[in-house]
């Protein structure tokens, strides 16, 4: 799979292409030239320098336009913006210094077709529903494809409980949490924490 750096910055794409290092990457300057490398290969992971080219990917958003695997960075990220970014389809959001570990493991996840967001990003994300009763839709798919056990566990998730303290709460294994929560995501079609709220949201 393809990585484009996409940055207006040379030093910031300097900095991403020689500590990164994947194997299979191009960097672009601009719309037009993303929108060329995409022709060529759409399922490519778009690397994002969000302090340089905001106004391009915003536009994008607004036209309903953003490709499928955007991963946004920038040096300071902060909270809001990345329950927008996150809200508006983008894959993954994280700071633009980050370690070459933390990088993969985020690529990974987008490259797997799953959400990436730093914990309390996706902390912010759960307290953000902070609703007590889901709506009607939601309330529906749940109790049409969910047991009782797994309907207590979604609440428990969007209450912002990790497994331990689900498993303390519940007074189970942590194994026993792990294969619900794959239950519960596999019966919602969802991968992932952030895309379980997403679609409950």
């Amino acid at each position: 799979m393809k990585t484009i750096y996409f940055s207006t910055n040379e030093n910031i794409l300097d900095e991403w292409t020689k500590k990164f290092q994947t194997e299979n990457s191009t960097t672009v300057y601009d719309l037009e030239s993303l929108q060329e490398v995409l022709e060529k290969d759409i399922d490519s992971i778009i690397v994002v320098d969000y302090d340089s080219v905001a106004h391009e990917i915003n536009t994008l958003i607004t036209a309903n336009e953003l490709p499928k695997n955007v991963i946004i960075l920038e040096k300071a990220p902060i909270i809001p913006t990345g329950k927008n970014l996150i809200y508006s389809g983008v894959k993954a959001y994280g700071n633009s210094r980050m370690l070459k570990n933390h990088f993969k493991q985020m690529w990974q996840t987008v490259a797997d077709g799953q959400i990436w967001t730093y914990p309390v990003l996706t902390t912010a994300l759960v307290s953000s529903l902070n609703k007590p009763i889901l709506n009607e839709e939601s309330l529906e798919v749940i109790q049409s494809r969910l047991t009782k056990q797994e309907i207590i566990l979604i609440y428990l998730i969007l209450k912002g409980f990790n497994n331990n303290a689900i498993a303390e709460k519940l007074n189970v294994t942590i194994r026993t949490v792990k294969a619900h929560i794959t239950s519960i995501f596999n019966k919602l079609h969802v991968n992932d924490r952030v895309s379980l709220i997403l679609l409950l949201k």
